[in-house]
């Protein structure tokens, strides 16, 4: 039974920390937004459009990692 509550765990503390990146990239968006009607492109601007994939790829991997402890899951 351990084990369980252990993956449930990780589970739910992965469910937050993607709640979180979706929330960073949902704000990257906007301010890349205003920037853009404000035509204000500079460095921020591009700094914002550098850190959307990155945040993908990290939204990709808790995905991915939240699935394997559902696998793990059913197997028990």
């Amino acid at each position: 039974m351990p084990k369980i509550d252990g993956i449930k765990a990780r589970i739910d503390w992965l469910k937050e920390l993607f709640k979180v990146v979706v929330t960073v990239m949902v704000a990257d968006v906007a301010g890349m937004s205003k920037l853009y009607l404000d035509n204000m492109i500079g460095v921020l601007f591009y700094m914002g459009g550098f850190l959307l994939p990155i945040l993908l790829y990290v939204c990709i991997n808790i995905s991915k990692k939240i699935e394997r402890h559902f696998n793990e899951l059913e197997e028990l």
